[in-house]
């Protein structure tokens, strides 16, 4: 089983990409989570996610795989951004993406509106509501401010498919199994309306929002996407350890809310337990396929330790370039295709349970989560 015998992908938890033409240096900036240029010397292609680039990328641009990294910049340009896009998420094939529109930058470039990026896909794009977004984005007084969140967040999220929060990057998971006192929060509002209304960080207040959003996907029948684990130089890795957010999993569980974890490398094994232990707890591996190159099946392999079949989702975590969609899709098919042959090989599975399950990771689970 070299590769998946599954129908096209459904990718849970992604972004939209840049569509104009990117220098070189700013293209390669996008092949790594950290917002810093590299280090003299070096490139971003110079890493397992570059190998990955240029082994699966360079024949949907019709260059050979493996091509130098020089030449693919070069064929790139040559074919222009819009059809080298095309090409490349056509490859990918993906059926449906389901898309945090909370980030509309990337490299300082516009990304695609959703509706472009289902065309130019060639997938049908469903929405994810990012809720520190929706709740930056509320302008009332300090009392009000509470009540006002509630109502917009209900309102953004009532023709989506999920919630998500990026509370990890904001302040850390480690969420307390009660939510704060009303007054503390109204408060703590004050502080931040008296601040600018800035990025909100403050604990108070992304605790609040956090139970809020379990309150009106409760109401909506929706899932709650969790970042978790690895990301840009604004996170401080361990406190986004998932296995921080034991006590409000606990608490969650009688709202019946799904809530996803999302990638959690280098903690996917305790985002695994996670999944195991509590009925209502689902996991991705998202971008880490990508990122980890020819180690794809053996972290695939981790996660599958624990994690019950049902409860693994496929997402690409793609973001600002094409080739993440490519990669992704076809580091799973690859990375999943190639530990189930091994499983098979050994007699662990048959091979229907083998297919069972990669249909299961590859769309049927999402299909299943988010009532699609």
């Amino acid at each position: 089983m070299d590769s998946l015998d599954v129908p096209a992908l459904l990718d849970h938890h992604c972004h939209s990409v840049v569509v104009a033409d990117l220098a070189d240096d700013a293209l390669a900036g996008l092949l790594t989570e950290s917002d810093r240029p590299p280090a003299p010397g070096t490139s971003p292609f110079d890493s397992a996610l570059g190998l990955a680039v240029r082994r699966w990328c360079p024949p949907a641009l019709g260059l050979p795989c493996h091509a130098p990294a020089a030449d693919y910049l070069a064929r790139r340009r040559e074919l222009g951004a819009p059809e080298a896009t095309r090409r490349l998420l056509a490859a990918a094939a993906l059926d449906t993406c389901l898309v945090d529109a909370g980030l509309t930058t990337a490299a300082g470039h516009q990304l695609l509106p959703l509706s472009e990026f289902a065309e130019a896909a060639g997938a049908r794009v469903r929405e994810v509501v990012r809720l520190e977004s929706v709740a930056q984005a509320v302008s009332a007084t300090a009392q009000a401010w509470p009540l006002a969140v509630r109502e917009a967040l209900a309102a953004a999220a009532a023709g989506a498919v999920a919630v998500k929060s990026v509370l990890a990057y904001r302040y850390g998971l480690a969420v307390p199994a009660e939510r704060p006192a009303p007054a503390a929060v109204v408060a703590a509002a004050g502080e931040w309306l008296r601040a600018g209304r800035g990025r909100l960080t403050d604990p108070v207040l992304l605790h609040h929002l956090l139970w809020t959003a379990l309150e009106v996907c409760a109401d909506l029948g929706l899932p709650l996407q969790l970042h978790t684990g690895f990301g840009d130089p604004d996170l401080t890795l361990h406190r986004a350890d998932p296995s921080l957010l034991t006590d409000f999993v606990r608490a969650a569980e009688p709202s019946g809310v799904p809530l996803v974890l999302l990638h959690g490398y280098p903690y996917h094994r305790q985002a695994a337990w996670l999944a195991q232990a509590f009925p209502r707890v689902y996991t991705d591996l998202g971008l880490t396929a990508s990122y980890v190159g020819p180690r794809a099946a053996a972290v695939l392999g981790e996660m599958l330790e624990l994690a019950p079949f049902g409860k693994l989702l496929f997402s690409t975590d793609a973001y600002g370039l094409p080739e993440l969609y490519l990669v992704g899709a076809a580091q799973f098919r690859h990375g999943l295709g190639a530990l189930l042959a091994g499983w098979r090989a050994d007699g662990a599975c048959s091979a229907a349970d083998a297919q069972g399950l990669a249909r299961q990771v590859a769309a049927d689970n999402a299909r299943c989560l988010y009532g699609l």
